[in-house]
């Protein structure tokens, strides 16, 4: 029994020594290194522009679709899919039997037509010479008034003869131009230069009037074309200075400009067409990707420097200096980045102070130095 007691007692006086030693509340000031030398900026709203962000294709300016005016099988196909063309080069020929027969009946009615003009020729000739002669004679009494006008009407009838075949000269040289012209259908040409993007027939195919027989894409010059929401209808005009993002050519902050609005809306997305030009000297193809933003307005919002904005970890955020200059890293979510800086969509207010220049020196819990 006297050995709990004393035991007891015992830890009681150590509890008490003990006691003697602990540090009173409040009665140590923590001392907190202090900073200086860094830039502070106050956050504050700050006008951006609006953008609106469509996607968009890269297409050619000029795209032409070949097709022909006659019907017949395709007898050659010269081009293949991606060959560059010059303009004027041969590019199909179709075999048209019905088109030889028409040239080969123009040619024969124009020569049959060119010696009876020569024939009629000769005979007015006659006529004119006969004439002649018999008005001599009338003139000299041998020749009767009545045998005097039989051969000036035989005179005048072998002229009319032979205006006649000359009209008949005309008519045989226009259809056989026009059969030639015919002719020539049977050979297509490139209207343009460029690049035979697509075909869509082959040797022994039947070619028809209208029908397309292969595309050139004239490569001299490209432009975007993006589908933009109704809701914009009349906000968006021609002449308007857009970005445009290419990232398959790793273009990011091209410059474009709008060229042309179809106003017309597509009734199934809601949408209407505009085309936007780039710089000539960018290398582009048709049908790449691309993203535009158009400015649309006017946006009010908080920005900050890139070197404000310190990552710690996977974490983001600022350094905002307190009422006690007291610095803490104030975590927030980051918004588009503009001319101006980063956006911050929260976790800034607008009138807090916050470290604004290099913040690899400055840490949670620093004080900074007051300004002298």
């Amino acid at each position: 029994m006297n050995r709990r007691v004393i035991a007891v007692a015992g830890m009681l006086v150590l509890a008490v020594a003990g006691c003697k030693d602990r540090i009173e509340p409040g009665s140590v000031t923590v001392a907190r290194p202090v900073i200086s030398g860094v830039k502070t900026m106050m956050a504050e709203w700050q006008k951006t522009p609006l953008y609106h962000e469509a996607t968009a294709t890269v297409t050619a300016a000029t795209e032409s679709i070949v097709s022909g005016r006659i019907m017949g099988p395709v007898a050659a196909m010269l081009v293949t899919e991606g060959q560059r063309v010059k303009a004027g080069q041969l590019l199909i020929t179709i075999d048209s039997e019905e088109i030889k027969s028409r040239v080969a009946a123009a040619e024969a009615a124009h020569r049959e037509a060119l010696q009876a003009l020569s024939a009629a020729e000769r005979h007015r000739a006659l006529a004119e010479k006969t004439y002649g002669r018999f008005r001599n004679l009338f003139d000299e009494k041998a020749l009767s008034l009545q045998e005097l006008d039989k051969i000036e009407t035989e005179k005048e009838v072998t002229s009319i003869e032979y205006e006649r075949i000359q009209e008949i000269v005309k008519r045989t040289r226009a259809g056989l131009a026009e059969a030639e012209a015919f002719k020539g259908y049977t050979q297509i040409t490139a209207p343009v230069a460029g690049v035979v993007t697509a075909k869509f027939v082959d040797p022994g195919s039947m070619a028809m009037p209208g029908i397309p027989l292969l595309t050139i894409e004239d490569t001299s010059r490209y432009r975007l074309e993006a589908e933009i929401n109704e809701s914009l209808t009349g906000r968006i005009v021609a002449g308007m200075e857009v970005e445009v993002a290419i990232r398959a050519l790793d273009k990011t902050a091209l410059p474009g400009k709008i060229t042309e609005i179809i106003p017309a809306v597509d009734p199934r997305s809601r949408t209407f067409t505009v085309f936007i030009s780039l710089p000539a000297e960018t290398v582009l193809h048709s049908g790449l990707f691309a993203r535009v933003k158009i400015p649309v307005g006017e946006e009010e919002r908080i920005l900050v420097p890139t070197a404000a904005i310190a990552t710690r970890g996977q974490l983001t955020g600022v350094y905002v200096v307190g009422a006690d200059r007291v610095i803490t890293f104030r975590l927030v979510r980051l918004g588009g980045k503009y001319p101006q800086g980063t956006e911050i969509l929260s976790g800034l207010k607008p009138g807090e102070t916050f470290i604004a220049g290099d913040v690899s020196a400055v840490t949670d819990g620093f004080i900074l130095e007051a300004e002298k």
